[in-house]
C-alpha cells in the first residue's frame, strides 16, 4: 500500500486534486481537516459534497457532531481505520487537508497518555468547572515549569492534558514524557505542498467566502446555535464565530464577508509557516505542477 500526503493552506484546491490522484492511483482519502470532522457542518468547513468526492471512500468528513469532543488520539485512531481500509481493500491511502498538525503527529508520534480513571476524572471535571485557564495554568506551572513555560496560559487542551497526567500518575508531566517518548506511527509517506503567491491565494479566498455566504452559511451558523449552542469548540472556528457576530448585529454583512477572508488569509499564513518549519523532503509546487509530479 502507498501513502501520500497532500498539504497545503485552506483554499488552495487540495480537496480537487486528492480526488482526482484518489481515482488515479485507486486510494481512499483521510482528510486532514479539523472542521470537516463534524457533521452538519458543511459550509463553513468547506467539506466536499457526496458529488465532489465522485464515489472515493473518505475518513475523517462527518464522523462527530458538534457537542462531541475530537482531539489528535482521535485522529489517529482514524487514521488506523483507513489504512486498515485500504490494507484490506488492496487500495492505497492518501492524507490530504490544512490542519497539518495532525500529519506531524502521525510522522512524529505522540506519547500515550495514562488511563484516567473515573475518580480522577470527577476530580479533573470539577477543577475544570471551578478554575479558569490562568488559575490551572499557574498551578501547574508552579508544579512543572519546565513542561509549562512551553504552553500558553489560554491552551485548554494542554493545560487539561497536564492536569490530568499529574493527577492520575502523580508525576510532572515533563518527568512523565521523559519515561513514555513517542514512537512514529507511519514512516513512509511522501509529502506534497501546493504552493500558492499570496494574492492569488487572498483572491481565492476572497471568492470562497463570497461563494460561502450565498451557499447559506449564515442559516447554517442560525442551526447549528439553535441545536449547540455557542459552546462547543467547533463554533470558534472561523467562519461561524464572525457569522455569530453578524447575527448580534456586531457587524455588516459586507463587514461579515471581510472579516472572514482576513481571518482565514491570517489562517493560510500560519499554515504555509507551519508546513515550511515542520516537514522535512517535501515536493512542493503549484497545483498544475503537483498535478502532473504526483
Amino acid at each position: 500500500m502507498k501513502q501520500i500526503a497532500i498539504i497545503a493552506p485552506t483554499a488552495s484546491g487540495k480537496t480537487a486534486l486528492s480526488i482526482k490522484l484518489a481515482h488515479k492511483i485507486d486510494a481512499v482519502i483521510l482528510s486532514l481537516d479539523s472542521l470537516s470532522i463534524y457533521k452538519q457542518i458543511d459550509i463553513a468547513s468547506a467539506k466536499p459534497t457526496l458529488k465532489e468526492r465522485d464515489g472515493i471512500i473518505h475518513f475523517g468528513i462527518d464522523e462527530i457532531y458538534p457537542n462531541e469532543k475530537f482531539d489528535v488520539m482521535k485522529f489517529i485512531e482514524l487514521y488506523h481505520q483507513a489504512k486498515q481500509y485500504a490494507t484490506q481493500h488492496n487500495k492505497n491511502l492518501i492524507i490530504v487537508g490544512g490542519t497539518s498538525f495532525y500529519l506531524k503527529s502521525l510522522i512524529d508520534g505522540i506519547s500515550i497518555l495514562p488511563t484516567i480513571t473515573q475518580g480522577i476524572q470527577k476530580i479533573i471535571d470539577t477543577k475544570l468547572q471551578t478554575f479558569s485557564n490562568q488559575e490551572l495554568y499557574e498551578y501547574l506551572y508552579r508544579i512543572d515549569p519546565t513542561y509549562m513555560e512551553n504552553i500558553k496560559p489560554n491552551d485548554s487542551y494542554r493545560i487539561e492534558k497536564a492536569l490530568s497526567i499529574y493527577l492520575q500518575t502523580k508525576q510532572k508531566p515533563s518527568e512523565y514524557f521523559i519515561q513514555n517518548p513517542p514512537k512514529p506511527i507511519i514512516e513512509d509517506i511522501q509529502i506534497y505542498e501546493i504552493v500558492w503567491e499570496v494574492e492569488a491565494l487572498r483572491q481565492r479566498i476572497a471568492l470562497r467566502t463570497k461563494q460561502m455566504i450565498a451557499q447559506g452559511l449564515i442559516d447554517e451558523v442560525i442551526f447549528l446555535e439553535q441545536n449547540y449552542t455557542r459552546d462547543f469548540p467547533p463554533m470558534k472556528a472561523i467562519g461561524i464565530k464572525e457569522t455569530l457576530d453578524y447575527l448580534d448585529s456586531k457587524i455588516t454583512k459586507k463587514e461579515l464577508e471581510e472579516k472572514i477572508t482576513i481571518a482565514t488569509a491570517q489562517l493560510a499564513k500560519r499554515q504555509r509557516t507551519f508546513n515550511k518549519g515542520q516537514f522535512q523532503n517535501v515536493i512542493r509546487g503549484s497545483l498544475e505542477e503537483l498535478g502532473k509530479i504526483i
